[in-house]
């Protein structure tokens, strides 16, 4: 239960200004209609992630436990600082004549997520914890609540909350996450 409370917690801080949510404001605004656009963030995450989880999963049974330890710390930190970086709004050159809105967002949503700090989380998460299902549903829960309302609401979820301080709520848990790693603590 901790893997997918901490996936999810994570994710969902770290998407807040992220060019995947910015995307998602973008496909709501061009196409209105939601349930097209957030069954194509679904399915593009929970694809995106399971790969990265089965990455993260690669991971931790390929290298030993103090690498895997120190190669985990670095990579919160790392995620620590990124998440400081904002996103700018992804371009788009989508036709949804082609492929609809569904397969529009499944498509630019997937691709976009490619090597974002939220996969790189995800690949992260799934090394630190042996629930692959767990971060897996985590990581795709944390990207659909932060996705979602701003696919319903547009800009108005972003205007109404503070990105800056999100994003540096998110960086925190990352470097103290980073901290605990590198350590060794363990909790309980």
């Amino acid at each position: 239960m901790e893997a997918l409370l901490v996936s999810t917690g994570i994710v969902a801080l770290a998407e807040m200004g992220d060019k995947t949510q910015l995307l998602s404001l973008l496909l709501a605004a061009k196409f209105r209609r939601p349930v097209p656009i957030i069954l194509g963030i679904l399915v593009a995450t929970l694809a995106n992630h399971a790969l990265a989880g089965a990455v993260g999963t690669w991971i931790t049974h390929t290298v030993g436990a103090d690498v895997m330890r120190w190669v985990l710390g670095v990579s919160f930190l790392a995620m620590a600082a990124w998440t400081l970086i904002p996103d700018s709004a992804p371009e788009e050159n989508t036709r949804p004549a082609r492929f609809g809105v569904f397969g529009t967002t499944l498509i630019t949503f997937f691709l976009i997520e490619m090597g974002d700090k939220t996969q790189i989380a995800t690949v992260a998460l799934a090394a630190q914890y042996s629930e692959f299902y767990m971060v897996v549903a985590g990581t795709t829960i944390g990207m659909m609540l932060a996705n979602i309302p701003a696919v319903l609401i547009g800009e108005r979820a972003t205007k109404a909350l503070p990105i800056r301080t999100i994003q540096v709520i998110a960086a925190v848990i990352f470097a103290v996450m980073g901290v605990v790693v590198l350590t060794g603590f363990e909790f309980g």
